[in-house]
């Protein structure tokens, strides 16, 4: 872990945002550690970096005095802090070309042998989507297979409450700071998987409003940690492509899903079938791809003894019962 000396200059550096997070590391690991980048100078960083920086905005005590107030804040609210160079860190994610420097946190981070697959999609899902990914998440979840998502309404919702309602771990990534729940709909659903034994992750400080160009850096988060992802569905604009690029670029196994390639909210989603993305029906498609055919075998109808629609209502009638209400303090 992290040094108390240490955690300072990272946590500072969590709050800027003119540095990509590739470039916050190739600084780091050129001059040995965080704290001498809040020793250089603009035009040293940018030498070093070999660009030009518009911002004049760097004042490295002001930036100290912010991560002090941001560890005071993380003591204060229970807030979980983990850093690239920590031997906790997800491994998965710390192959990925531009990993998170930190990692805010509530709840219980995945272990490195966990598998988890990325289940994204559209706010505006049809019915059939829906369906298609509550059971999604719940078939996997029934299989040990966490899910990681963006906690969005629709599919991401979905799949995080599937995977709740049959008692497995999921993962929510956030494009906002760790105390701020978007869209304010989601908090039962965060709380749930909280009180699951899950985790919501940001690598955004704590305040930090949820904004538009954060979303899409999100999504390499998402499918960073995870084996594989699968788009249930996706209109042609929609930021779970961004997900499927990423997953791509990172060399995770790209999937779609065959009740989300039709009309207008499927459109995207048809383009990366015919771009080649495999279809699947469910998990027992997922897993025989990745080549366990014995566990494939329990979902050849949909959830266990019950069907797609009917994990879906039961689910509509269990889910949320459980526990302490942080999201609802957190957000008040």
């Amino acid at each position: 872990m992290a040094s108390a000396a240490e955690r300072l200059p990272l946590l500072a550096l969590a709050h800027v945002s003119f540095l990509t997070p590739r470039e916050k590391i190739v600084l780091s690991d050129m001059l040995g550690g965080a704290e001498r980048i809040l020793a250089l100078s603009l035009s040293d960083m940018a030498g070093l970096l070999g660009r030009r920086f518009v911002t004049e905005a760097w004042e490295p005590g002001r930036l100290l005095d912010r991560a002090g107030e941001c560890e005071k804040r993380l003591t204060e609210d229970g807030i979980g802090c983990i850093f690239y160079t920590d031997a906790a860190y997800p491994p998965q994610l710390r192959e990925i070309f531009d990993p998170p420097v930190t990692l805010f946190f509530r709840g219980r981070l995945p272990s490195a042998d966990k598998p988890l697959v990325g289940v994204v999609g559209t706010r505006f899902p049809t019915g059939l989507a829906r369906k298609a990914a509550f059971s999604l998440g719940f078939e996997l979840a029934a299989c040990g297979v966490g899910v990681v998502s963006g906690l969005a309404r629709g599919i991401d919702c979905e799949a995080h409450e599937g995977c709740v309602e049959a008692g497995e771990y999921t993962v929510a990534v956030l494009g906002s700071g760790i105390d701020v729940i978007y869209p304010a709909q989601s908090r039962k659903t965060a709380q749930a998987l909280l009180d699951g034994g899950g985790c919501i992750i940001s690598e955004y400080p704590p305040g930090t409003p949820p904004l538009k160009h954060q979303f899409p850096a999100r999504n390499r988060i998402i499918s960073g940690l995870c084996r594989s992802v699968v788009v249930v569905q996706a209109p042609r604009k929609s930021g779970a492509l961004f997900t499927a690029e990423y997953a791509l670029e990172q060399g995770r196994d790209l999937f779609v899903h065959a009740d989300g390639l039709e009309g207008d909210s499927g459109a995207g989603t048809k383009s990366l079938a015919e771009s080649g993305a495999p279809t699947i029906r469910g998990c027992a498609d997922l897993l025989r791809e990745w080549g366990i055919r014995e566990a494939s075998q329990r979902f050849q109808g949909g959830a266990p003894g019950t069907g797609a629609d009917s994990a879906h209502d039961a689910g509509e009638n269990n889910r949320f019962v459980r526990g302490t209400n942080f999201v609802e303090r957190m957000n008040g």
